[in-house]
């Protein structure tokens, strides 16, 4: 077997980010399993997770904010990214880039969709990050 034969094909970087639901089980093809919330989901194991990321998650006022329907999701989505641009989260987020340039990572979360979740807002700002590298 020649070296070309073992190298492993090509990912993209969209096939390097997945979400799901914490409560979703583990599959094979998950990758690296990592929490980004900041508090801990009652309930949960802690094997449901392969790493947690807390400055990933929303900021608790922020998600109170929107949860009591005070904000729309354009604000929330806004003031989100900003957070992403905070001392506290720029560390995790380039744990998180560094970690999905070697190999898929799947972000969890409790939030039952994508679309209206914090997770899908850092898929598309990690898939950026992923681009520019």
């Amino acid at each position: 077997m020649t070296a070309t034969s073992r190298r492993r094909p090509e990912v993209s970087a969209t096939d390097r980010v997945r979400t799901k639901r914490i409560s979703e089980p583990a599959a094979p093809d998950d990758g690296t399993r990592v929490l980004v919330m900041r508090l801990w989901p009652r309930g949960a194991r802690k094997s449901v997770a392969d790493q947690w990321l807390k400055g990933l998650g929303t900021p608790v006022e922020l998600i109170r904010q929107w949860k009591a329907g005070r904000i729309p999701w354009v604000t929330f989505a806004s003031a989100y990214r900003k957070h992403l641009r905070s001392v506290e989260a720029r560390a995790d987020l380039q744990t998180l880039v560094e970690l999905a340039r070697r190999e898929r990572v799947t972000l969890l979360c409790t939030c039952p969709e994508e679309a209206r979740c914090h997770r899908g807002i850092l898929k598309l700002v990690l898939l950026g990050a992923l681009r520019k590298a």
